[in-house]
């Protein structure tokens, strides 16, 4: 995955809202990562780690006897989820800056989990093929990842659903797939993961945190939007004012993206 590719703003103002995504659906991956498996004693990637939010939750999970790997493209990331488990003293825990998969060995995991990557990415199904490589034979892939367009606000807002077909085109112009969640499970079908399970949510609220998540999202898609010739900075300006309005009015409701989730089994030898 190449820079001209990501649509969203990395680095320090990415970690920030990384930071809202991951307490927002924390309570949801938690439970699905339970349902596909996890077990103390794994060793475990959380692919595209960002910010190392994931990946602390994975170490918890396979405990003292388990390790995980968080793996990222992006640098600042990196460096700023190493120092933040390192303070907190998660010893089972290891960072790497990598795209994709190179340099990794076959079978190296036991599980490896993808949060809204396949999503950025112009070819999906060749980083499947490489996460079918380094996963152990009954080894699991957990994959969570969106359905752009299913989003809605109520009352409605043409501010709000311009920044939804923004961030849907500007993606598209750059090779990538911004409603790639239906296509998930025969993604993974296709790359030969077995034993399918699938499960969809929408989150939603009136007050909270959750509502953050669409401005701040704009907000590190702006540029791209801009780049592309989608938009102008005024017109930019114009609906991240109108966003954060909505995000702050108790009697307006949110609809965040529709998440796929689904994981499979690479078949034991």
């Amino acid at each position: 995955m190449t820079q001209e590719h990501y649509i969203i703003r990395g680095g320090i103002p990415g970690r920030e809202r990384l930071r809202i995504l991951s307490r927002v659906f924390r309570p949801t991956t938690r439970a699905l990562l339970e349902r596909a498996g996890i077990q103390p004693g794994m060793t475990v990637l959380d692919f595209a780690c960002g910010g190392g939010d994931v990946t602390a939750d994975l170490a918890e999970m396979v405990g003292p006897t388990g390790r995980a790997i968080g793996s990222d493209r992006d640098g600042v990331e990196i460096a700023m989820a190493r120092e933040e488990c390192n303070a907190r003293g998660i010893a089972n825990i290891e960072f790497r800056q990598t795209d994709l998969l190179t340099g990794e060995a076959d079978a190296s995991y036991d599980l490896i989990y993808a949060r809204f990557i396949l999503t950025h990415l112009p070819d999906p199904a060749a980083c499947l093929t490489e996460i079918y490589r380094v996963l152990r034979p009954g080894g699991v892939l957990v994959v969570e990842d969106i359905d752009m367009a299913p989003q809605f606000c109520v009352p409605e807002s043409p501010a709000f659903d311009r920044s939804v077909s923004l961030y849907i085109e500007s993606a598209r112009r750059r090779g990538c797939d911004a409603n790639i969640g239906r296509r998930v499970p025969h993604l993974l079908s296709e790359a030969g993961f077995t034993a399918l399970n699938v499960s969809i949510f929408q989150p939603a609220a009136l007050e909270g945190e959750l509502k953050l998540i669409q401005p701040i999202t704009f907000e590190n898609i702006a540029q791209a939007a801009l780049a592309e010739g989608l938009s102008t900075e005024a017109e930019n300006e114009s609906i991240l004012n109108e966003l954060y309005r909505l995000a702050h009015d108790p009697n307006t409701l949110i609809a965040l993206p529709r998440i796929v989730q689904v994981f499979g089994t690479r078949p034991a030898a």
